[in-house]
């Protein structure tokens, strides 16, 4: 079968195509043949090396994909045969025409969501949904959504009033995503290209104060952002690291503030994300949901797609099509 493999670690050229011999379902496995695979931001920084892989190379890479059942091990319900689904890989092997993976790691991809829709919102808005409820709003205050355009960010928007946001300011990379980034929602948006748009935040903000931040850029930039934030209830939902790392913050910088920092990350909370995913694609049969899709390129061009997303290019999730 046609697939993807990672060869090394590097750039978008280490994704190169291939044949592999097409794997086959063990005892309590699924079969899918593939119709719709993300290309996700984090896959990019799996691939760059930010994140070591112990996998020896080369091997099939990817992590989720939507597509057929269509052969099942022993132990699985015969239901699934011919169902649609999305599945996400704890081990890889999602960039390729047939994908193998445990039962309980597929979900059922309402009729009315084309595969290529649910590939697009299934990653991004399962993790906004958990992100807004951990954040607990209260129907009175000011959130800030970083990179607020497309992906996790553009879910955040599209939903945090229904969660309780009065304010929704957002960050996005340049005027169309600007554009964009109102179009879902935000009531105000800020050029995060700019090296002092913290600065520009406490202008929008007018001696006001943020009660929430959705932080998906980390680095430096958030520290900029704590006398920004309301004292004693203010709380930095960090699930993103767009900088190339982590917020820079230290305990006393928050505690001396009396705010909170919420780790987003790690097997619990990579459990809700999974379990959201049914919710998600509901979500989107009913119009619940805008999905946030951009180019649906061959399989063959997934270094393509991992290149436009390491240039900030793309205003939704990049699909491939087997």
């Amino acid at each position: 079968m046609r697939a993807i493999l990672l060869t090394a670690t590097g750039g978008p050229d280490v994704l190169v195509p291939g044949e592999v011999p097409a794997p086959r379902p063990g005892a309590g496995e699924v079969l899918v043949r593939s119709e719709a695979i993300p290309v996700l931001y984090p896959e990019t920084m799996l691939r760059s090396g930010a994140f070591p892989i112990p996998l020896d190379k080369p091997f099939v890479f990817g992590t989720q994909a939507v597509g057929i059942v269509a052969e099942i091990g022993a132990g699985v319900d015969s239901a699934w045969i011919g169902q649609r689904v999305m599945l996400g890989s704890n081990t890889f092997g999602t960039y390729a025409e047939l994908v193998c993976v445990p039962v309980d790691g597929i979900v059922a991809v309402p009729q009315a969501v084309s595969p290529e829709d649910a590939a697009a919102v299934s990653m991004s808005g399962s993790v906004a949904l958990p992100l807004l409820e951990r954040a607990a709003l209260t129907g009175t205050e000011t959130v800030l959504v970083e990179a607020g355009a497309t992906g996790i960010g553009g879910y955040l928007v599209q939903l945090a009033k229904e969660f309780g946001a009065a304010r929704v300011i957002a960050t996005a990379g340049g005027p169309e995503k600007g554009d964009r980034a109102r179009e879902l929602g935000a009531d105000e948006v800020i050029d995060h290209r700019a090296a002092d748009w913290p600065q520009r935040l406490a202008e929008v903000l007018a001696g006001t104060t943020v009660d929430v931040v959705f932080d998906s850029i980390g680095g430096e930039s958030a520290s900029a952002l704590l006398d920004l934030m309301t004292p004693l209830r203010g709380r930095m939902l960090s699930y993103g690291w767009l900088s190339g790392a982590p917020a820079q913050l230290s305990a006393m910088d928050v505690i001396g503030r009396g705010l909170t920092l919420v780790g987003c990350a790690g097997p619990a909370w990579l459990a809700g994300v999974a379990a959201a995913r049914g919710a998600v694609l509901e979500r989107a049969a009913t119009g619940g949901i805008t999905v946030l899709s951009d180019l649906r390129l061959p399989l063959e061009q997934a270094a393509e797609a991992h290149r436009r997303l390491g240039e900030r290019a793309a205003l939704g999730t990049i699909v491939l099509r087997p």
